[in-house]
């Protein structure tokens, strides 16, 4: 059974284009920069998406990499994932990072990213002297090996 959600977008930009899944069952929705620019190897640029989205509380979006232009170009988006809150009603930018060897051309109508919805809990904190013990304990970074 199929579930939808509504997703308000408001156009700040004649060139901007709504997000949208390439395939169905997609998890993820393309985002499109609505400016041209270049990114240089080892800088970082925010690029505006032209859109404000109001996303349900009790949820976010995720802003993600697009797998291809990561493994072709080096190009991520540097929070990844990017967290836009349910409160949040500003532009939707990218934060995109030229991790390449070569300069990397944001096109204007281009993909740039793309946009998981996800749901989210709200947690209360409580402070207490002492956690529970596990097998793990605090055994962290690399404690389970690589084979």
């Amino acid at each position: 059974m199929k579930q939808e959600m509504k997703i308000l977008v408001k156009k700040i930009s004649a060139d901007a284009k709504l997000p949208s899944y390439a395939h169905p069952g997609d998890s993820g929705m393309d985002l499109y920069s609505v400016e041209e620019t270049v990114i240089e190897p080892g800088e970082r640029k925010m690029i505006k998406t032209g859109i404000k989205i109001a996303i349900p509380k009790g949820f976010e979006a995720q802003v993600r990499p697009k797998s291809g232009i990561a493994a072709n170009n080096g190009v991520t988006v540097l929070n990844s994932p990017g967290t836009i809150d349910s409160g949040y009603r500003g532009e939707v930018q990218v934060i995109l990072a030229n991790l390449g060897k070569e300069a990397f051309k944001v096109e204007k109508g281009k993909k740039i990213a793309q946009l998981v919805i996800a749901k989210v809990e709200e947690a209360e904190m409580e402070e207490v002297e002492e956690l529970d013990e596990t097998t793990r304990n605090d055994a962290g970074f690399g404690s389970t090996g690589l084979e």
